[in-house]
């Protein structure tokens, strides 16, 4: 996901697709863990698109802060 999609959203549908996020990186980790994971290439993707989301919650505070 690009940082341009997330942009687009509002603050509510952001932290909602946060939250997916972080609750498929979740069941991704324990599927690493179990060796049911075929691709091991999601799990960085998923941990950057959470930061990706994280940061434009944080620039979007700061903005709001003046």
């Amino acid at each position: 996901m690009k940082s341009s999609e997330l942009r687009d959203l509002s603050n509510e549908e952001l932290a909602a697709k946060e939250r997916e996020l972080t609750e498929s990186l979740t069941l991704l980790r324990m599927r690493l863990r179990t060796n049911q994971l075929d691709n091991t290439a999601r799990l960085q993707q998923t941990r950057r698109d959470v930061a990706r989301a994280k940061t434009v919650r944080h620039e979007r505070t700061l903005k709001a802060q003046g």
